[in-house]
């Protein structure tokens, strides 16, 4: 198990140089000059002199090849994802200071949509083709088609305008008051895990078919074991696998999905640093946003790769 792990975090490295690269390129050749912003928003002359000397202080007037070399020394010598062309401060604190809301965004929106998910699609499985059935099926559907950023706008304005009531746009840590933290984030959470419980919900249940026409189910079923027993020991637990791996392939679009939903709740996550270093063209902002984003969506899944062992006793890492 160790060897196994090993090998798969240094597989991480060539995969973030990679992923790096093509940030560190892609963001630059973005529509617009952080100079040109710098200068207009300063009102400052935009003459050739002046445009020589902030393009110099920014160390932008070297190649880029050069710059992007700099930069991972930086983040492989020291940990040091750069500063923030706006602020001055350094990308690191500047994330590190953000994570957290994003983190529990995240997990109470991966613990809504499961939740949520696993029981009714079990029950749709088990109950194939009754009313309840259609009734999940018809439910996962519809919220496949709303988008999240619709549904959470939708949530922000419509309680608003018909009971004058809308949901506290205010982030309170979590060291300071857990339960108002909670509270703060069940219904951001709640818009953002819709689509991933449908997903899920319609996964569970297309494996829990598959796995009820198994022969060693029969056999339980033929011994007179309970049906809580058969489905939840027997069934259940050989049908979560697949549904672990869609887990861990929709953890970016979770991630994803918290930039916008952070942007109508005014939660100060990192989607929301994202939006605003995108649209002050802050380049080392961005690319360390991304940098840190690519390194959680890879731990998760090697996280999912581990878990398989849980569920299925034959699933040895070597």
């Amino acid at each position: 198990m160790s060897a196994y792990v090993l090998r798969r975090l240094l597989a991480l490295i060539p995969t973030l140089l990679f992923a790096s690269l093509i940030v560190f390129t892609i963001v630059r050749m973005v529509p617009g000059d952080v100079v040109d912003l710098m200068l207009s928003q300063n009102d400052i002359s935009a003459d050739t002199r002046t445009r020589e000397d902030l393009v110099r202080a920014l160390g932008m007037d070297r190649p880029m090849w050069q710059q992007y070399v700099h930069w991972v020394g930086g983040i492989v010598l020291r940990g040091d994802l750069g500063q923030s062309l706006w602020q001055g401060e350094p990308v690191l604190s500047m994330v590190t200071a953000r994570i957290p809301a994003t983190f529990s965004l995240g997990v109470i929106a991966l613990v809504v949509a499961l939740s949520v998910a696993l029981p009714i699609g079990v029950l749709s499985a088990i109950r194939q083709d009754s009313a309840a059935d259609y009734i999940a099926r018809s439910f996962s559907i519809l919220m496949l088609a709303i988008p999240s950023f619709w549904l959470g706008t939708m949530v922000m304005v419509f309680p608003s305008v018909w009971w004058g009531w809308s949901p506290e746009a205010r982030y309170v840590p979590f060291h300071e008051d857990p339960v108002q933290h909670v509270r703060n984030m069940l219904i951001p959470a709640i818009v953002l895990g819709m689509a991933l419980s449908a997903i899920t919900m319609r996964m569970t249940r297309t494996m829990m078919l598959e796995v009820l026409r198994q022969d060693y189910i029969r056999t339980a079923w033929a011994k007179g074991l309970s049906e809580r027993l058969v489905v939840l020991r027997h069934a259940l637990r050989n049908a979560l696998i697949p549904v672990v791996t869609l887990i861990g392939l929709q953890a970016p679009l979770l991630i994803g999905g918290a930039v916008i939903i952070e942007q109508i709740f005014a939660l100060p996550g990192m989607g929301l640093l994202l939006l605003d270093a995108v649209h002050q063209r802050d380049y080392p902002v961005i690319t360390g946003v991304f940098l840190v984003v690519g390194v959680a969506v890879m731990l998760i899944n090697l996280l999912v790769d581990l878990s398989y062992g849980l569920f299925d006793p034959k699933v040895r890492h070597r």
